[in-house]
């Protein structure tokens, strides 16, 4: 079978996007989302398929320990608004057909895109945040391994496209922001940060079963904790994504290092001040704190 050329972006009611999220966009904002629902929100690369790991396990990991081991992450936990031409069905179809309660869903869209029936059902949602620069050069590698995304170019330019949102799903600081935004006003979503879960497992995921109003006992936990350890995903088929046609993991693994302050090793020093003057700008008016270090 013929690949599919590389998709163009261009610009969507002001948010950088391509045809992949867009296709779909009326039976997307038209989903009918129910009270039970959860959203694990993110911008691209933020821990989404980390999340969306322990929020299976916490709800049907002893429930139904078989699902873990036959059904990829991807279809436990389906990606809302994706539609692509090889995959017969949309994100949005695997989510209406999910069999599960709660249904866990997955999306990258800004909080201004979101269908307007997750508000008005009140489901929760989860929103993950990583530091900026983390989030640019994971999505920089993201980028050369996904036939899904355009073309990143070298690292500079990437760089440059991400200072300037664009890139797919739009700014980071855009979406970030728009969320905490949201957050002051809307109990039900938490606002959860990749550095937090990294530095402590254990707390942040107390933190999800208080919101979540479950209960988890100290083997259920300790489980949960040995399952999400960044190895442990890395090796695993159902969440390394090694079953995805679209991605090519000898270029650059789906999981690459799970590591805070890996920017480190790419950001040369004139783009790190470059960036840090964009990001002061960018952040000036928000309240959101992040950690480059843990």
């Amino acid at each position: 079978m013929e690949q599919e050329p590389r998709p163009t972006r261009f610009d969507f009611h002001g948010v950088s996007m391509t045809k992949y999220f867009t296709d779909n966009w009326e039976n997307v904002q038209n989903f009918q989302a129910r009270p039970e629902d959860i959203v694990i929100a993110t911008y691209p690369k933020a821990g989404t398929t980390w999340m969306s790991y322990i929020l299976d396990l916490l709800h049907f990991g002893q429930i139904c320990p078989e699902r873990q081991e036959s059904i990829p992450i991807h279809q436990r936990v389906p990606f809302l608004e994706i539609s692509m031409p090889e995959q017969q069905t949309t994100g949005k179809d695997l989510a209406d057909k999910l069999p599960t309660t709660p249904r866990l869903i997955k999306s990258h869209l800004p909080v201004q895109f979101m269908p307007k029936s997750f508000w008005e059902q009140n489901s929760r949602i989860v929103y993950m945040a990583r530091n900026a620069k983390d989030s640019a050069v994971s999505y920089f590698h993201f980028g050369r391994m996904n036939r899904i995304v355009p073309e990143p170019g070298d690292w500079n330019t990437y760089l440059q496209d991400f200072m300037d949102g664009k890139v797919t799903f739009g700014s980071w600081f855009d979406h970030v922001n728009g969320w905490w935004e949201k957050k002051q006003t809307h109990p039900k979503i938490l606002y959860l940060f990749y550095e937090d879960l990294i530095e402590d497992s254990s707390r942040e995921i107390d933190r999800l079963c208080s919101f979540l109003g479950l209960s988890c006992s100290v083997e259920e936990k300790q489980s949960v904790l040995t399952q999400i350890k960044f190895d442990n995903m890395k090796q695993n088929k159902m969440t390394n994504y090694s079953t995805v046609t679209v991605m090519d993991h000898k270029v650059s693994p789906f999981m690459r290092k799970g590591k805070v302050g890996d920017w480190r090793n790419h950001f040369t020093v004139a783009q790190d001040e470059q960036f840090n003057e964009v990001y002061k700008q960018r952040m000036k008016n928000s309240t959101l704190q992040f950690r480059t270090e843990v």
